[in-house]
């Protein structure tokens, strides 16, 4: 109360601005790109980072590797390597030594071990802490100026050996007169809210000490460094308004708030706040792999699609502390079966969260709160009753999605109490009713066949998952990032796996499949093309071993061609990925080559290796870089963390065949699936093995991923194109023939064809981007390969004037879809639903927007396409483009206005 009251002192203005500086201090070890991204300064413990991640490679140059310059504590690994004669003295309150700056030998070992291992690692600045500490032994001016004249030594070297790594310095005051010109930052600690005492509690900071501060702050500022200041409260009170008060308080003075807790492992507030875009799911993982479980396969899509994505958390991990939970916008309990588990700990855990103002669903059943007094506590009231039949009386608009909740027979009744709003009520036959979904205070939940249920083999959603999850959870209406259009057109791909090169074609004497691709498809449809080869079906050692130099001939054909990328189908196909122990793999679980020794890398990186030694021309561009996944594709954390360590772009999985025959949202996959911090990458749509009743007939059943391109295309657009097939198709005439009926009916679409290699970093960047929102402005961060932002809206506008990064704009049924500049990762976005009405922008192109640039008397667009360039552009009456030659691919154009 005393420190609410010395807040409410202070009058000031909201100073945070999507325009203004902010930072991050993290030393959690779960960090969340999404979270951090939006931040200036983003300042991390390096041993908690997992430099393979995406996430990091697409904000690294924001990054800050924390360094102990004064200290080090006895339990890093790198302590064994100090030496006694460093050692000045102790840090009783860290429990860590004091260690002497002034020597050359120290020095060394700081380059030495410190920090070109992290330059290794990829991190590229650096933050220094612990500067202050020689002030513990040294007590007279002349001692003082000793060290200090050493660590601006220290700095000066640091910055001729690493010219190109930023710094940010912890205090170091008194080194600023001659370091200024090698920093970016610094940063200090408690200026109003801070820690002291000998348990370093949380404390309010006094006039003096803050006066004090001011002087530097000021004398800092006029060298024009930024200054972070780092304030400390309990984790419970991060989110309170004492905090709003303290950054705004802070940000009054010029400089760069940010609040946290003393152990800095949640994320702190800072002039911008990014919007919470993971929602956590619990499951029970034990016995059914995520990829096949609900929870994935439809939570992940309808959440992918408003723009948020789940973190899944398999219940034998454990339950997070509620500190860790404060970076999602909701929970999840979404268990396949009823489950019993600590049930006391875990309503205490769902109370916290509640507390919290995280609102938590349950999705199928209650847990282990199923039967349990607990769940009364929700005002839920659970009986059992002995075959009822009931008959649904009351439903919200939001029930009979796909389908009505039909008379059925229950043996369970929900008695609920202060629902906010009642979903789905059932009449039973001895006169009760029965509510099976709800949105309550504190989330909300749909009840067993409430939400999904099956019908000859197909699931047909009850409820609408997009409008339930938005409501239950509270969801913010964002603006997504979308990974099927660009510039307004949706994309296009292609993508073949590698079996059945060899294939005999039918009634063809001595004509493998591969050679009717090349000729049929690959020279013929101009649009790009990734084609896979398996390693074992073309080396000479493999399984075709008297064909195998004309299986590469054939390759080397394919990829000579300008509208041809390669890529891996690996080696031996493995048909189970769950089945490697221990980098092993039986040879029944892949294909059987004699001498083979199965290894990851074997299977990745050592075919790509082969393509690009020797089937491609030393210029041919792009590389060898991204595997299909073969056989059941779902390959575990370790496989996708390989690919990830060696750059390896991944995609294949996810099961989206949805047709007229069987039209239901549940037949369509996400975007894809997470493991740990990596992603696979799903397909568009599936191949033709699934079209063809897995190979066995009809051979042009193909011809039906045209629907599938439809109704991924309205009334939502879920899937960019994506034309994926095996080469096998060219081994029957009819399969052919239907290759042939896709491609002609997609190159008369509105389509911007890509590379696969182009598609698969727009999906990585989705999970990643960082936003934040005030009123009508949005900034995003971290959209280096994905170029487009939804507005789920019919008719919606942008200020292009006030945007920065807003190159087009186009409207196409519900959707309004905003097209990004290249080579921007930071967009400013302005909603304006009128006065985009009075301005010149693209509306949309079949091509990349490879350039945009804006002149005093002309805005300059240039564009590269495979298909002859069409561009549409919304312009005022004084206001003209230029035209490029007819039927060219890629150039300039100019809009001029009088």
């Amino acid at each position: 109360m005393k420190l609410l009251i010395l807040f409410l002192l202070f009058t000031y203005s909201l100073f945070g601005s999507l325009h203004s500086k902010s930072a991050a201090v993290y030393y959690g070890s779960e960090i969340n790109y999404s979270m951090v991204g939006i931040h200036d300064y983003i300042i991390i413990q390096p041993d908690l980072i997992d430099e393979n991640r995406h996430g990091f490679k697409l904000y690294k140059n924001k990054m800050y590797a924390y360094v102990s310059i004064g200290e080090i504590h006895p339990g890093i690994k790198e302590y064994p390597y100090i030496k006694k004669e460093w050692v000045l003295s102790e840090n009783k309150a860290w429990k860590s030594k004091v260690l002497d700056i002034t020597n050359k030998e120290y020095q060394q070992f700081l380059f030495t071990f410190m920090i070109e291992p992290l330059l290794m690692r990829g991190f590229e600045n650096f933050f220094f802490d612990t500067i202050d500490s020689y002030q513990l032994v040294a007590k007279t001016p002349k001692e003082r100026k000793k060290y200090e004249k050493s660590l601006v030594e220290f700095i000066h070297i640091f910055h001729k050996k690493y010219p190109h790594a930023k710094l940010i310095l912890n205090r170091g005051f008194e080194l600023i007169d001659e370091v200024h010109n090698d920093i970016e930052a610094v940063l200090f600690e408690s200026y109003f809210l801070g820690l002291g005492g000998a348990n370093l509690g949380y404390k309010i900071v006094s006039d003096q000490d803050r006066e004090w501060l001011d002087i530097w702050i000021k004398k800092i500022q006029s060298y024009n460094v930024d200054v972070i200041s780092l304030d400390y409260i309990d984790a419970a009170n991060i989110n309170s308004s004492i905090v709003q008060q303290d950054i705004d308080f802070i940000a009054s003075r010029g400089m760069i708030p940010v609040v946290s807790n003393k152990e800095l492992n949640i994320y702190s507030k800072s002039s911008k706040n990014p919007i919470k875009r993971k929602i956590f799911t619990l499951i029970d993982e034990s016995k059914i792999d995520r990829i096949f479980q609900s929870a994935h396969r439809h939570g992940d899509l309808a959440l992918n699609y408003l723009g948020y994505m789940q973190d899944i958390h398999p219940i034998n991990q454990g339950l997070p502390p509620i500190e860790q939970m404060l970076q999602y916008s909701g929970v999840i309990i979404w268990f396949e079966k009823k489950q019993h588990f600590a049930k006391k700990q875990f309503y205490e855990w769902i109370i916290s969260l509640i507390s919290h103002g995280i609102y938590v669903v349950f999705i199928n059943n209650f847990a282990s709160l199923e039967t349990s007094k607990y769940i009364k506590r929700l005002g839920i009231k659970r009986t059992n009753v002995d075959g009822l039949s009931a008959v649904s009386v009351k439903k919200d608009p939001m029930m009979g999605f796909e389908m009505n909740f039909g008379d059925t027979v229950v043996n369970e009744r929900l008695k609920v109490k202060g629902a906010i709003k009642k979903l789905l009520t059932l009449e039973l036959s001895n006169g009760k009713k029965s509510t099976l979904a709800a949105i309550m205070p504190w989330g909300g939940f749909v009840y067993e066949g409430a939400f999904i249920t099956e019908l000859q083999g197909d699931e047909i959603f009850v409820i609408n998952p997009f409008k339930f999850f938005e409501e239950s959870l509270r969801l913010k209406k964002l603006i997504v990032p979308d990974t099927t259009t660009e510039n307004g057109t949706r994309l296009m791909f292609s993508h073949v796996d590698g079996d059945g090169m060899a294939n005999r074609v039918e009634a063809t004497k001595n004509k493998v499949s591969g050679e009717v691709i090349l000729n049929k498809i690959l020279k013929h449809y101009k649009t790009p093309h990734s084609i896979s080869v398996i390693g074992a079906e073309i080396d000479k050692n493999g399984l075709f071993p008297k064909i195998s130099r004309k299986l590469q001939n054939i390759a080397r054909k394919m990829y000579a061609l300008p509208n041809v990328e390669p890529a891996t189908h690996t080696f031996t196909h493995p048909f189970f990925w769950n089945k490697i122990v221990n980098d092993s793999l039986e040879e029944r679980f892949r294909l059987k080559v004699k001498g083979y020794h199965f290894s990851v890398a074997n299977e990745l990186s050592a075919p790509l290796e082969f393509i690009n030694k020797h089937l491609l021309k030393p210029h041919k561009k792009p590389r060898a870089k991204t595997v299909f996944w073969s056989g059941d594709c779902a390959p575990k954390k370790e496989t996708l963390a390989y690919a990830y360590k060696h750059n390896i772009l991944n995609i294949n999985g996810g099961d989206t065949t949805i047709t007229n025959d069987s039209p239901w949202l549940a037949k369509i996959a996400p975007i894809g699936l997470e493991r740990g911090g990596y992603y696979q990458i799903y397909t568009g749509e599936q191949n033709e093995n699934i079209y063809t009743n897995e190979w066995l007939g009809p051979f042009w059943g193909f011809k039906k991923v045209v629907q599938t391109f439809k109704l991924t295309n309205s009334p939502r657009r879920m899937k960019p194109i994506d034309i994926y097939y095996h080469l096998y198709s060219g081994s029957k005439m009819a399969s052919l023939r239907a290759l042939e009926y896709v491609f002609d009916w997609t190159i008369k679409q509105d389509i911007l064809p890509i590379f696969t290699s182009e598609y698969i970093p727009k999906v990585m960047d989705f999970y990643e981007i960082s936003m934040a929102n005030e009123g009508d402005e949005w900034l995003f961060e971290g959209m280096k390969n994905l170029k487009t932002l939804r507005i789920e809206q019919k008719d919606a506008g942008v200020d292009f004037e006030k945007s920065q990064g807003i190159v087009s704009l186009t409207h196409f049924e519900n959707h309004t879809y905003v097209g990004v500049a290249p080579n921007k990762e930071k967009i400013f976005l302005t909603r304006d639903d009128q006065k985009y009405k009075q301005q010149n922008y693209l509306v949309s192109a079949n091509a990349k927007l490879i350039s945009f640039k804006e002149h005093k008397k002309y805005k300059e667009y240039i564009f590269d396409g495979f298909l002859p360039l069409k561009t549409k552009f919304h312009l005022q009456d004084n206001c003209f483009v230029t035209h490029l030659a007819k039927g060219a691919k890629k150039g300039k154009i100019k809009l001029f206005c009088k």
